[in-house]
């Protein structure tokens, strides 16, 4: 696909954030769906949600739609993404609040609103970019600012091991076809947005910072699903389990 010459307004890089993001997580709406069915199922009607690494909102935005009363707090360490969500949730006035924090520094939650309860968290393709040991501490952070009830709910690839070698294989060739499939259709890649994110003013003058942010910051070994369920309970949280899977995409979730 051919990046325009223009510059992108916010609006359009958030819609294709969207499709790029499809083009990596198969059946991403539905996991989305999923998510919001459990808050529908287990939280009051005027929950107040905190997005984990956000993005540009898109889990944000998609509770703010599906609950009229809900407020959502939306954290991300990244500038451009949190200057993206900012202008996308602005569309529901107060109802947003987008906080930029680091979930690798212990003092993390001190970027919350300090009135703030949660009735749940949500996070989507993004806490794999912890360590290990990274997310057994926000884990373990999270249970200690969760009232009882609350739960988390937590989307992502959780790669499968050595030691299932026909499955690991079978969920790499599937997300391959997807992607072939996406980038196709005109979908951009990773590379590509983040150039066609750089053509925007606003988003330019914020580049120097979030390169200064993620120096350093190589990637992380993967944490298996079966890392994750024991963190959780290590964590502090009562059950733990999974509500959603296809191959090695899941949606795990926590109770406090």
């Amino acid at each position: 696909m051919t990046v325009p010459l223009t510059a992108p307004t916010l609006d359009d890089l958030f819609s294709r954030w969207e499709r790029q993001q499809a083009a990596y997580v198969a059946h991403r709406q539905n996991r989305f769906q999923v998510m919001l069915d459990v808050l529908d199922l287990h939280c009051p009607a005027d929950l107040t949600v905190l997005d984990l690494a956000c993005g540009p909102g898109s889990i944000a935005d998609l509770v703010l739609r599906r609950f009229p009363g809900a407020r959502v707090v939306a954290a991300d360490f990244d500038p451009v993404l949190a200057r993206i969500a900012r202008s996308v949730l602005a569309r529901h006035d107060d109802r947003a609040t987008v906080v930029e924090t680091d979930l690798v520094s212990a003092d993390w939650p001190s970027a919350l609103p300090e009135e703030r309860t949660f009735d749940a968290v949500l996070s989507s393709t993004a806490l794999h970019w912890l360590s290990p040991g990274q997310l057994l501490a926000v884990y373990t952070e999270l249970a200690r600012l969760l009232p009882p009830g609350a739960v988390l709910l937590n989307a992502d690839h959780l790669r499968f091991g050595d030691d299932r070698p026909a499955l690991r294989r079978l969920s790499a060739e599937h997300d391959a076809a997807v992607q072939r499939e996406a980038f196709t259709g005109g979908a951009e890649t990773w590379e590509r947005w983040w150039d066609l994110a750089a053509r925007h003013p606003d988003l330019a003058s914020l580049m120097p910072e979030r390169e200064r942010r993620f120096a350093d910051r190589p990637p992380q070994p993967p944490a298996s699903l079966e890392f994750h369920l024991a963190a959780l309970r290590n964590a502090g949280f009562t059950e733990v389990g999974t509500v959603w899977q296809y191959l090695d995409d899941y949606v795990v979730f926590a109770r406090r």
